[in-house]
């Protein structure tokens, strides 16, 4: 018999066990494995569930049995029929002529391959989406298709329209009804009938980056069976739309959008000529096992199936087997969908349903991207069963709770009745649902999963949660998510190393069974889990229908039995149905947090004003009354208000003699005012980050911002619509003096600065219109709109249009606008705005679609690091890492504390009035607190019974605080309660209470309202106004910052914290009545936030310790004996919390260390009798000096008279802990305490010690310096902040980050410990995404620009100081941008003007242009007068002065004096300027494409190199027009000349040629500006080399390239082919324009030559000063900026100027010489810009070779032909300084590579055929060196004997400045030095042509010894040389005196010879 039961399947579900227990002790055994898995840490079912006392006597034959489902074996059956019969191909249809039959084409020739279109633009038709197309021919290939949905299946293979609809996407072609025609049509070629099921293949979706990429495979049917045996493991979800069938639509609230879980569905299996036969299977995390169907007649096709469907054996331990149902597998014409078959009409007749267990299939679509909603209390359920449940009467009444109720697994019935006393929640539906959706998030983020716990484990799971909480706990559905994560991932590792271990044994896989649990298991095992918790979990068994199971929980409810159960966990396990489930929660505290959470902040407020309204306060004070042993309080307060006057009054008179105390004291505090405005280094850094962001925005290449293109920055703050944080904003921006800085404010102006900072209310918008038209007006100016405390208000604008038609709601109208402001396309597109977003917390913004790039994140750095101040600040932040920190100090009290008896009175009134709001019972505790804690502080010692030890502490050291201190310094409390209309109730309350009892002038009340300013009472005021100095009648505090020292208590009122700062004398943060049920991570952290603050480590003398303690701790004696150091801040809260745990847990509970919290407010009631305000506390001051040892365990003093003490409080503290809530207790024990305490206090009333006596004269004002505050906090949320998990992490950082935000799915994983800023931010952004009320919602741009360019990101702790630094960042942001304006230029006066002081002038003072007469007549002034060569050897004349030649060697190169000038709108510019201007001028414009220039050849023949030359001009198609072309080839002819004769203002005649070498990034080309927009011909002169890199910089600039002969030589090459290039084009342009009738001196002639680096020019005028004496005033010379431009129209302008060869102008110079006013006009050296006449100086070149002083040696050279040179002293031109390329930055190094050695000039030459090493330069650079370096060696005779020079001749060499050069030519007719009595000391022959000859030498007269050097090309011309000159005549020569340039053979050197004179 049991060998046939074991071979048998079990016939009904979950009545008996496929198996039998493995010993009688299996009870035993079971409930102790429970027990040990329930005290466990591991919250997730150990295997032995499943193993431990089950055993499979019966293994089913696995091979055997092929469980497909119906639709699979339909396509396999298929299949099989085609494989079966003969191969038939298909015939396609001939396609038509001309079409392409190209794979991967359609017909018209469009490409279709993934590969070729996933980057291009797809326009879809409206219901159409993209899929992949699978071809025989191309393999390894998808084609892309556009097909409508309605035609493709949903994720259940199902619902998709017979027939087709397509779109070729190529093409564009639509129409496409048949799959056959469109096949055909994108070339398919198919060898088999085309369907659409067999080719469509795959959906396809956009990657990341925007790419068209290969997505999930389209479920068709039964390939949903197929996917795992593909390698998928799960299927995305596809946008698509739920057919609207009875059978599968589905109801859903708009409170309650949730996720619905997809389910397998499973029925028995029909054997052959067998009876069906039901099987009970076990249910596995892969596979999992449900019964969704009730009715198999009516809802077949309402059987949902999951998304990750695995094709798999099952394990031979598995029991049963799965049934399945469905049609036939052959579809025939009679068989319909709802039609049952055979199979299943003899299972549900053998096993009828129960009665009224139909229901409909609850359907919701599961989307990975959406995630439930906050949500409210429903009236209705989700979706209805057709079962309905009736909620009874009356139910809060008799039960005193509104029981939440959880949905779980399966369809929920319908709730009717009394549905205002129930509360339906789908928070656990939704949770269930997202554990399913795992599979398919993780796949979407490339991890592969294998399985998902069943139902029945994710309800046992539940049941386990439930039974670990504690009694007072409440269940957060983010604890069970991360319990249901863990399992999961702990059965998905376990199942990865089954699957590894079976590839690597070549076994067949099996799925695990580590989470399988059946019904019949569930329903035992949950049993017996909950019987372990003192039946605080309820378990009801309902077999027929959940309906059922909620009825028979309303009834237990009804008749009270569930008195004592918390949580009640209904479990349905119908037969043939799948686990349905839902929990009631009745615990009252629980189903009470559980019902707030479910409310929005909006709503919360609405309920307490609605209590409010109904008076539910006054059944509050009812029930105090009761309690108060001597009557009403209010009763009592009266009597002390009446007795006021009195002078036996125990409550006037201490208040008089305190009065009369502080009135004796002086008025001036030893405190000392520290700055309130100063900029800590770390402020600086971070405007330094800031800094360098937004420079790596404008260097990114992205055109997105151009710093190079403004002048000045401005600004615009928006605060949140606070009075308080607006004026705290304006006085920080007046004290920063950032408006003086940026140039906005000349003088102080009050208004000036609240003009910059907007609050986000309706009535400043019209701030922001004036911002937006300045932005609009002012394109120079950098505009940087700042959004502070950005993550206030992050409200979509279209939310508030939603919300309200169209309009801004009236309640509401600020919200939105922030979105309308920053993200307005106006503050979006401009060029000029920078938007800076400055919050504390940036995981508000950093989701899915945010607009900042993680690159634009600026994170605020920590200050310490292992112990060491990396900022060397005087302070150090204190935030809350630190605060937790204070909590595992296990010797002192912890800054982080709640208040254990506030709660107990809390929970016990919440229970007994279970219908008023929980924030009014919160509040008006609180109240009563604070009321009894004045009274008993006053001396109404019986009220001490009704307030809690920290309330007392926080009363008595308020009032104390002030006697410390001679000016009556205090400390501040904030209390902060959320509610506005709780806030004014408390504050009227405390400030009736104040008054009654006498403390009107102890201490003020402030109420802080978000929207009001800061009131204070007269006498207050007055005290403000002389500690802070203020003469000024009318001032009123504005911050809170000016309560600095105020005692006070601040109530804090407000949703939420607007960004205000609160004084470092606030010593006590009140927070024990914030929202707790608001379980956001932004919202927590801003109220704790509230406390950071900054702190002086090194106070009180204490160096390297801080000292946190409160005051209560800094009076105890000895108390800062032992103290240690506090551990740096952490990056995240987890990891300071964890640190801390290795160092030891808490050492005592926290409701006994809230209770010696105050011990020291009492030890001053102790240990002084000196003050007599010391009286008010005597009778109180037993009750909190409890464990006094171990603190005072250093206090000899004190042994003796505390000992007895010490026993008294213990016992003290010890009854009033017990009889805190019992009214009647408390009562009985009144007069005991009363005796006690007067005995304590007159015990104690003697004590003093040094000690204590140094620690009371201490100012609050130094100790708030050094201490942090203590903060008072709810319990449920110090637990919560408190909490890590096993890895260290917070509990805080679990939480959903923001209300705007939600998570991509809640199985997300979690925040590992060390994480940085950064990695968070990346892990937000992958795992959020924005709600539809963000801002950012559905904002994303193109995917070419995801992110906003500028758009920035600073987020910073709380009260860290953020304002400060990006004001101190507009500060620097400024003072770069006028760096950028600025240049450095060359400031240098010119040299060797003595000559020219004693020289009468001919010309006219302040003319214009030269008079030709007049300037012929003018000498021409040898000496060099440009600074810059002050080392070059001067040029002899008759008036050079004696002293040129007594100069110094050290000042051969003086260090150049530069100036820093501000950039004009006149100025040339280099490559980083980009204004809008300039953007065509620069090649930058749309119209303008880059690159797009051509390449032109130019040859002429040059009569001085004798051969021809070929250049190579670059012209910008946007520059042709400047040149002629030829008409058949397109060969460049000429460049364009103007005639003489024309005359536009709009246009500079002569073309500009700019010779450069690598300065391709600093050169000074864009002449835009300089032009003043005239048009110009500007010609780069480069070489070749160079062509890439300056053609990259400047793509729309003319560049004349020079041949690659000349890319190793000097600027003389570039003037030489400039000057003939000019040459050759003026005779081409005679010619041309000669066939016009033009003559040929028509032509304009001039050319200028400019160098790269002239960046401004001044013009030079005299003006009269205006004087209105009668006294005549000097002419004043002023410079006047003007445009190159006009500089060069002027010259051009000149009389005759064609009769000048060169024109020039001046240096600039800031000391400007009388010299230049009476002499206009020069005949001189001209440098670095030059007008040259090219006709005139046709037959004078440049010497091509030269490196240095060409300039020169072409003026001379001009001037001896007799030419005029002018230059204009009315115009200078400013050199920039550039020190980097150029002409001169040759590098002479030794030919030998990787030979590092020193070269000094002497080795610049060697003896000729010598082993000389050689150098890598030219060899004309090596010889100018040498003689500019050695002359004075060579000619010894020459050095500083300036009236014997040196004979040059035809040219001018640089032999060094004490070596003169006298200049003579050999031309005939030439103008020369009279050289008539003149002896030589040597000459100087550089490569001499024919014309210097014999007879011209001995014409000159030399002295004995005088020095000849000989220079050729070769040493044959050497030789020659000598020979036709006949030097050996007059000169002596040696062998060993000829040299050449220590060059090699291939490098040309030069070679010289010496000799003397004989």
């Amino acid at each position: 018999m049991e060998h046939i039961k074991a071979h048998l399947p079990m016939v009904e579900m979950g009545n008996s066990y496929a198996g039998q227990l493995k010993n009688t002790r299996f009870e035993e055994v079971l409930h102790n494995s429970i027990e040990a898995s329930l005290r466990s840490n591991s919250l997730v079912p150990r295997p032995v569930f499943s193993q431990l006392y089950l055993e499979a006597e019966h293994q089913l034959n696995l091979e055997a049995y092929k469980g497909p489902s119906n639709e699979e074996g339909e396509e396999e059956e298929e299949e099989e029929e085609e494989s079966s019969s003969p191969l038939v191909h298909y015939r396609m249809k001939t396609p038509p002529e001309g079409c392409c039959t190209t794979d991967g084409f359609c017909q018209a020739g469009k490409d279709l391959r993934l590969v070729s279109v996933s980057n291009e633009h797809i326009e879809l038709p409206s219901g159409f989406l993209l899929v992949g197309a699978k071809s025989s021919d191309l393999a390894e290939q998808l084609l892309v298709c556009a097909v409508d949905k309605r035609f493709l299946p949903d994720d259940n293979g199902r619902n998709a329209l017979l027939g087709f609809s397509g779109t070729c996407v190529g093409c564009g072609e639509k129409g496409f009804r048949y799959f056959t025609e469109f096949s055909n049509h994108i070339n398919l070629k198919l060898a088999t009938q085309p369907k659409k099921q067999k080719h469509l293949k795959y959906y396809l979706i956009k990657n990341s980056q925007g790419i068209l990429t290969k997505g999930p495979l389209i479920c068709w049917k039964g390939t949903e069976g197929k996917t795992h045996q593909l390698g998928s493991s799960s299927i995305s979800s596809i946008p698509s739309q739920p057919p609207e069938s009875p059978t599968s639509s589905t109801t859903v609230s708009s409170a309650e959008s949730i996720a619905g879980t997809n389910q397998i569905a499973a029925t028995g299996i029909q054997q052959a000529g067998s009876p069906s036969i039901q099987v009970p299977s076990q249910a596995t995390p892969g596979f999992s096992v449900t019964h969704n169907n009730r009715e198999f007649y009516k809802h077949q096709n309402a059987t949902k199936a999951n998304n990750f469907t695995v094709k798999t054996t099952l394990r031979s331990s598995l029991i049963g087997t799965l049934a399945n149902s469905g049609p036939p597998k052959k579809r025939h014409r009679g068989w319909s969908p709802d039609s049952p078959t055979a199979s299943e009409t003899s299972s549900i007749q053998n096993n009828p349903p129960a009665q009224n267990s139909a229901s409909k299939t609850e359907h919701v679509k599961l989307t990975c991207l959406t995630q439930p909603s906050h949500l409210g209390p429903a009236d209705s359920p989700l979706k209805a069963s057709e079962e309905s449940v009736v909620v009874p009467d009356n139910l809060l009444n008799i039960c005193g709770i509104r029981p939440v109720i959880f949905k779980g697994h399966g369809s929920f019935p319908y709730l009717c009745g009394n549905l205002n006393d129930v509360v339906i929640s789908p928070l656990l539906q939704n949770c269930y649902g997202n554990i399913q959706s795992l599979p398919r998030v993780y796949e979407q983020h490339c991890t592969p999963v294998t399985m998902v716990a069943s139902v029945e484990m994710q309800i046992l799971l539940t049941v386990y949660y439930l039974v670990q909480l504690v009694p007072d706990q409440a269940p957060l559905i983010e604890d069970l998510e991360h319990i249901l994560v863990r399992a999961w991932q702990e059965s998905n590792l376990t199942e990865t190393k089954h699957y590894q271990q079976s590839v690597s044994q070549l076994a067949p896989y099996m799925s695990s069974q580590t989470l399988a649990v059946t019904p019949n298991q569930l329903t035992w095992l949950a049993k017996l889990a909950a019987s372990s918790c003192k039946n605080v979990v309820k378990i009801i068994e309902w077999t027929n229908s959940l309906a059922e199971g909620l009825t028979e929980t309303f009834k237990l409810l009804s008749e009270g039995k569930l008195h004592g159960k918390t949580f009640v966990v209904i479990i349905c396990t119908t037969k043939n149905q799948s686990t349905e489930s839902c929990v009631v929660v009745t615990g009252k505290r629980q189903a009470g947090f559980l019902a707030r959470t479910m409310l929005s902040p909006k709503e919360h407020l609405k309920e307490i004003n609605c209590e409010l309204v109904a008076g539910t306060v006054g059944v509050l004070e009812a029930f105090f009354s009761s309690l108060c042993p001597d009557g009403d309080p209010d009763t009592l307060l009266e009597k002390c208000n009446l007795r006021g006057n009195g002078e036996d009054s125990n409550f006037t008179s201490p208040l008089k003699k305190f009065d009369d105390v502080l009135a004796q004291r002086p008025t001036i505090c030893s405190a000392s005012n520290k700055e309130t405005c100063q900029i800590h280094p770390i402020q600086l850094a971070m405007a330094r980050k800031l800094l360098s962001h937004l420079c790596a925005i404008a260097d990114s290449g992205t055109q997105n911002l151009d710093l190079g293109s403004f002048e000045k920055v401005d600004f615009l703050i928006l605060v949140p619509p606070s009075e308080v944080a607006y004026q705290q904003t304006v006085l920080r921006v007046r004290q920063s003096g950032i408006l003086e800085e940026l140039g906005l404010e000349a003088v102080f102006v009050a208004n000036k600065c609240a003009e910059h900072v907007m609050k986000l209310a309706v009535e400043d918008q019209s701030k922001f219109e004036a911002f937006q038209q300045n932005v609009l007006n002012s394109p120079y100016t950098l505009f940087i709109l700042i959004h502070d405390h950005a993550h206030w208000d992050l409200t979509s604008r279209d939310t508030n249009m939603n919300l309200s038609g169209g309009t801004v709601p009236q309640n509401e109208p600020f919200l939105g606008l922030a979105d309308r402001i920053v993200n307005c396309k106006e503050m979006k597109d401009a060029l000029n705005v920078l938007t800076l977003q400055v919050t504390s917390f940036p995981f508000a913004f950093q989701t899915q679609q945010t607009c900042i790039s993680p690159y634009n994140e600026i994170h605020w750095p920590s200050s310490w690091n292992n112990g060491v101040d990396l900022y060397q600040e005087n302070t150090k932040y204190f935030g809350l890492s630190d605060f937790i920190d204070s909590t595992y100090s296990g010797h002192r009290l912890p800054l982080l504390r709640y208040d254990h008896s506030f709660e107990a009175v809390v929970t016990a009134l919440e229970e007994r009035f279970p219908t008023i709001h929980s924030a009014v019972i919160w509040t008006y505790i609180l109240i009563q607190h604070y009321s009894t804690a004045m009274m008993v502080t006053a001396g109404y010692s019986k009220m001490k019974n009704y307030s809690s030890v920290e309330t007392l502490e926080i009363i008595q050291s308020l009032i104390n605080s002030t006697r410390s201190c001679s000016s009556s310094h205090g400390y501040m409390v904030l209390l902060r309660i959320p509610s506005v209309s709780l806030a004014s109730l408390a504050y009227e309350r405390l400030c009736q209470v104040r008054y009654r009892l006498g403390l009107q002038y102890c201490f003020e009340i402030i109420l802080g309202t978000p929207n009001t300013k800061i009131t204070i009472d007269q006498h207050f005021l007055t005290q403000l106004k002389g500690w802070q100095k203020k003469e000024d009648p009318n001032w009123e505090p504005q911050t809170y910052l000016d309560l600095e020292d105020l005692p006070c208590i601040l109530i804090l009122s407000g949703t939420d914290h607007y960004g205000e700062s609160f004084p470092r004398s606030a010593k006590y943060y009140d927070l024990r009545l914030i929202n707790s049920t608001c379980l956001l991570r932004t919202a927590l952290e801003q109220e704790l936030g509230l406390a950071a603050c900054y702190i002086d480590p090194n106070a009180n003398g204490q160096t390297g310790a801080m000292n946190y303690l409160s005051q209560s701790d800094l009076d105890k004696a000895g108390s800062t004996d032992d103290e240690e150091n506090v551990t740096i801040e952490a990056s995240t809260v987890g990891d300071l919390i964890k640190e801390n745990s290795v160092k030891g847990e808490r050492s005592y509970s926290y409701h006994s260390a809230s209770s010696r919290s105050s011990k020291a407010s009492s030890k001053k009631c102790l240990i002084s009798d000196e003050d007599p305000f010391l009286v008010f506390g005597t009778e109180n001051s037993a009750r909190h000096s409890s464990n006094v040892e171990s603190v005072n365990t250093e206090v000899s003093t004190l042994a003796s008279d505390l000992s007895k003490l010490k026993a008294d409080n213990t016992k003290q503290v010890s009854i009033l802990e017990k009889h805190r809530i019992n009214s009647d207790q408390i009562n009985s024990n009144n007069k005991s305490t009363r005796r006690m305490s007067k005995s304590i206090s007159s015990d104690s009333s003697s004590i003093q010690t040094p000690i204590t006596g140094q620690m009371l004269s201490q100012c609050p004002k130094i100790k708030a310096a050094s201490q942090p505050p203590t903060v008072f906090l709810p319990k449920f949320v110090y637990e919560i902040i408190t909490k890590v998990d096993n890895a260290g992490v917070a509990k805080l950082s679990s939480f959903l980050p923001h209300h705007s935000v939600q998570w991509i799915t809640p199985f997300h994983p979690s925040l590992a410990k060390m994480m940085t800023s950064t990695e968070q931010s990346l892990h937000y952004r992958q795992w959020t995404v924005a709600k539809q009320t963000h801002m950012d919602f559905d904002k994303t741009q193109s995917r070419n620009e995801v992110f906003h360019p500028r758009r920035l990101l600073l987020n910073g702790p709380p009260q860290v100081g953020k304002t400060g630094a990006y004001l101190q960042f507009l500060n620097i942001l400024s003072r770069m941008l006028i760096r950028l304006m600025e240049v450095d230029v060359y400031d240098e006066e010119e040299i060797n003007l003595e000559a020219k002081e004693h020289s009468g002038s001919l010309q006219k003072e302040n003319s214009l242009w030269p008079d030709l007469e007049t300037f012929s007549k003018l000498k021409f002034d040898y000496t060099i007068h440009d600074p810059s060569y002050k080392d070059a050897s001067p040029i002899y004349s008759r008036d050079l002065s004696s002293n040129k030649a007594n100069k110094k060697n050290e000042d051969i190169k003086p260090q150049r004096h530069t100036a820093r000038i501000r950039l004009s709108k006149y100025a040339a510019h280099n490559t980083y300027h980009h204004c809008e201007q300039c953007h065509e001028y620069m090649g930058f414009n749309s119209r303008c494409q880059l690159y797009d220039s051509t390449l032109h050849a130019f040859t002429f023949s040059s009569s001085t190199l004798r051969e021809e030359v070929q250049l190579h001009f670059i012209v910008p198609k946007s520059k042709e027009h400047n040149f002629i072309f030829s008409q058949l080839g397109g060969q460049l002819e000429s460049m364009k000349l103007p005639l003489v004769t024309d005359k536009n203002s709009d246009y500079v005649k002569s073309p500009v040629f700019t010779p450069t070498s690598g300065h391709y990034e600093h050169g000074l080309f864009n002449l835009y500006h300089a032009m003043d927009g005239a048009n110009h011909l500007h010609v780069l002169v480069i070489k070749e080399h160079e062509m890439a890199i300056y053609k990259k910089y400047w793509p729309n600039h003319i560049m004349l390239i020079l041949p690659s002969i000349f890319n190793n030589s000097g600027v003389g090459a570039a003037h030489f082919l400039i000057k003939e290039l000019s040459c050759h084009n003026l005779e081409l342009e005679r010619n041309r324009q000669e066939e016009f009738g033009i003559k040929p001196q028509d032509v304009w002639p001039f050319i200028i030559i400019a160098d790269d680096s002239c960046v401004l020019w001044y013009s030079l005028n005299t003006e009269i000063p205006k004087n209105t004496s009668s006294v005549p005033c000097e002419k004043a010379v002023v410079e006047k900026n003007v445009s190159f431009k006009h500089v060069l129209q002027h010259i051009e302008a000149t009389t005759q100027i064609s009769h000048y060869a060169l024109c020039g102008i001046r240096k600039w110079s800031s000391k400007v010489s009388g010299l230049y006013v009476a002499e206009p006009f020069s005949c001189c050296h001209l440098h670095d810009l030059l007008m040259l006449n090219v006709d005139l100086t046709q037959n004078i070149q440049y010497n091509q070779n030269r490196f240095t002083c060409g300039d020169v040696d072409f003026n001379l050279r001009v001037h001896s032909a007799g030419l005029l040179i002018c230059r204009f002293n009315c115009f200078s031109v400013m050199k920039k300084q550039i020190s980097i390329g150029g002409h001169k930055t040759f590098l002479i190094k030794s030919k030998v590579p990787d030979v590092p050695m020193s070269i000094s000039p002497s080795q610049y030459i060697c003896a000729p055929d010598s082993k000389h090493t050689f150098l890598a330069a030219p060899a004309q650079l090596l010889l100018e060196k040498y003689l500019q370096q050695t002359s004075n060696n060579l000619f010894p005779l020459s050095v500083k004997n300036h009236n014997h020079p040196v004979l040059s001749m035809d040219c001018y060499l640089n032999l060094g400045q004490e070596i003169t050069v006298c200049f003579v030519s050999s031309r005939p007719r030439s103008l020369n030095i009279n050289s008539c009595g003149l002896a030589f000391s040597g000459i100087l022959l550089y490569l001499c042509d024919s014309f210097v000859t014999a007879s011209i030498l001995k014409k000159f007269h030399f002295l004995k010894g005088a020095t000849l050097c000989v220079i050729c090309q070769d040493r044959s011309s050497l030789r020659q040389t000598v020979v036709r000159l006949e030097l050996e005549d007059e000169w002596q020569f040696r062998l060993r005196d000829e040299f050449q340039t220590a060059n090699s053979q291939e490098d040309k050197p030069l070679f010289f010879l010496t000799g003397r004179h004989i």
